[in-house]
């Protein structure tokens, strides 16, 4: 019987953590395309920009772009251990 080391049970090693990622990825993709849609859409409705928006259609904005900056940065890190290929 072979040990297995912490290493080899790491979501990142075992076959069911890589599943679990992926399926996590995917739930983060369609969350970004939520935040990024409605981003797009204030922006519309403001004449493609942030410049004439209300304080309150802004403080929006900022709340969705930050959170979308978020979950980007989620996607980026899964990526990197998805597609490590060491």
């Amino acid at each position: 019987m072979t040990n297995l080391n912490a290493d080899d049970q790491s979501p990142e090693k075992h076959p069911s953590g890589d599943k679990a990622q992926v399926e996590r990825y995917q739930q983060l993709v369609l969350e970004y395309e939520k935040l990024a849609a409605e981003i797009d859409g204030l922006l519309m409705r403001n004449d493609g920009g942030t410049e004439e928006m209300s304080d309150e259609d802004y403080r929006r904005y900022r709340k969705l772009a930050d959170q979308r900056d978020e979950v980007h940065n989620q996607l980026r890190h899964l990526e990197s251990i998805l597609f490590d290929d060491n």
